[in-house]
């Protein structure tokens, strides 16, 4: 997505679409494309994710700027290349090493059309409205193609070991890998969502992995016993194969783009440790 006008596309009445909409209007008047006016018509709209800002916009006789059209198709692959994007702003090997397969298996894209998830519907929109401020590009491309992605709340871990709160309040939704709408080979890049306040417990797995989280802060340790470390949005966390890590999510959802690099379908291994319910119980 490389022309700003196309960051106005955020489907009518989706949660938080109108924040999307705005924070785009908002990047267009910085570059001059916008007017006051204009400006004033998305700030107006987006406390409304079902208002039309082209309806009121003609209403008050302004100009409608241009939209771009998305199918499922169109929105995913605007979504890799946002991604893509904004990995490269990032430092350390494993940006490098998920751009990489990014690259080697970009191919054809067949969207889903996958039931609602209750987290998603429940707490995409206040990540999105986090992320929107410093990266409206890259949250508006998401708001457009979360629909076409199989969300997923992974049942492969008892509750009682992996944690109720985890085991119902967290999705994932793979865009790059062996059963994604784009194909690939033992590599996975995705979204994460975890609920706010959520321990996901100490675990480790063969993939190698990356994080890239969009919001935050949140707390990460990477041994159990280990103090937790409150890292920031935007700081990428690269998990070595078998590497023991923990993250408590803070008061924002937590979303985070993921990717793993190698040895996909080896399945994780739960850790156990005696101070989870102190951490489930903590709030950052």
């Amino acid at each position: 997505m490389t022309d700003p006008l196309d960051l106005l596309h955020a489907p009518l009445g989706e949660p938080g679409s109108g924040r999307i909409r705005y924070g785009a209007a908002m990047a267009l008047y910085r570059a001059g494309q916008l007017s006051d006016a204009q400006l004033e018509v998305f700030r107006v709209a987006s406390a409304h994710d079902g208002r039309d800002p082209d309806q009121l916009l003609a209403e008050r006789g302004l100009p409608i700027p241009a939209r771009a059209k998305y199918d499922g198709a169109g929105a995913l692959a605007s979504l890799v290349a946002e991604v893509d994007q904004y990995l490269a702003a990032l430092s350390g090997d494993g940006p490098v090493e998920i751009r990489h397969g990014i690259a080697r298996w970009a191919g054809p894209i067949h969207p889903r059309n996958a039931p609602p998830n209750v987290v998603v519907t429940a707490h995409l929109a206040p990540a999105l409205e986090t992320l929107a401020p410093s990266h409206p590009a890259l949250a508006a491309a998401i708001a457009a193609a979360a629909p076409f992605l199989d969300w997923i709340t992974y049942d492969g871990c008892e509750p009682a070991e992996i944690g109720i709160d985890f085991a119902s309040g967290h999705a994932f939704a793979t865009i790059i890998g062996q059963d994604a709408p784009i194909k690939a080979h033992d590599f996975d890049v995705g979204l994460f969502l975890i609920a706010p306040h959520v321990l996901y417990r100490d675990h480790c797995h063969r993939a190698p992995e990356l994080y890239a989280p969009l919001t935050g802060p949140h707390g990460w340790r990477f041994g159990a016993g280990a103090p937790l470390t409150i890292k920031p949005a935007h700081m990428p966390i690269w998990n070595p194969a078998f590497r023991p890590h923990l993250t408590k999510v803070g008061p924002v959802p937590f979303l985070s783009v993921f990717g793993w690099t190698r040895d996909v379908n080896e399945r994780a291994r739960v850790i156990a440790a005696d101070d989870w319910p102190a951490l489930e119980a903590l709030r950052l």
